[in-house]
């Protein structure tokens, strides 16, 4: 009797549960998708070629529906090949999300802010290049397994101590997850966009594609201008005093 029950339970949860499991993942692959201005431009003229099509419908216009018939019969394979960037990064973001909040209490987090905006103001000052990345939403796991693992306490000493020229960690970024350094001597992905590697230098494009990948706070020193930056989602907000880089920061995180 119980069992029937529960199978009487389980046949009518069934189809909330399934139609729950495709909205989550329609709805999160739809949003990181056309989160790319190139694919908001290509789903603009797709929906034009739908409007042709209805209006060639009506009109009877036989020889353009027909074209654009057969136009749609290949769509859903031109779709693919168009979209493969943002598919493959979508899909990636998506295996990246934390599905359980993170939750630090907020004390907390404003005195690793503070340590980290002392150590970028020292490292400012002396003119020693840093890439500093703070874990948010989505994971940083990967980028931290190709660094060094130091899962240490966030202090501005031990920050400007990894930058120091003479650290062979240096030249890689460090990587923050909740209130500890992760790793260091991470090296993160460059961006597609080769217009940009132009204007910056390594480290701004390193932040810059980093940033397209995740929801990452991405902060950046420049040893040539000794100035601190910030990248978050593929935005650069440069020359930030150090109570602008904390504010910054804690907007932007989302625990």
């Amino acid at each position: 009797m119980i069992e029937t029950n529960l199978q009487k339970i389980f046949f009518f949860l069934k189809p909330i549960i399934e139609i729950s499991i495709l909205w989550f993942i329609i709805y999160h692959l739809l949003i990181l998708l056309f989160a790319s201005s190139r694919a908001r431009q290509v789903f603009r003229g797709i929906l034009i070629l739908v409007l042709l099509y209805l209006v060639a419908q009506v009109a009877e216009l036989t020889t353009v529906s027909w074209l654009l018939n057969k136009l749609f019969a290949i769509s859903v394979i031109a779709a693919l090949i168009i979209f493969h960037p943002e598919i493959r990064q979508g899909f990636a973001k998506l295996g990246q999300q934390h599905f359980f909040a993170i939750n630090i209490p907020e004390e907390d987090t404003d005195v690793i802010l503070k340590e980290i905006t002392k150590a970028t103001d020292i490292l400012c000052r002396k003119k020693i290049g840093a890439l500093i990345a703070i874990e948010n939403r989505e994971s940083l796991s990967a980028y931290a397994e190709n660094g060094v693992e130091l899962d240490a306490k966030i202090s501005a000493e031990l920050i400007e101590a990894i930058f120091s020229p003479n650290n062979i960690l240096h030249d890689g970024g460090i990587i923050i997850q909740q209130n500890r350094i992760r790793a260091a001597g991470c090296i993160f992905p460059l961006p597609e966009n080769t217009d940009i590697s132009r204007i910056f230098g390594t480290r701004h494009r390193a932040a810059l594609g980093l940033s397209n990948e995740t929801d990452a706070v991405v902060i950046i020193v420049s040893e040539e201008r000794g100035d601190v930056s910030l990248v978050f989602q593929g935005k650069l907000y440069k020359d930030l005093s150090r109570e602008e880089l904390f504010q910054k920061i804690k907007s932007f995180l989302k625990y």
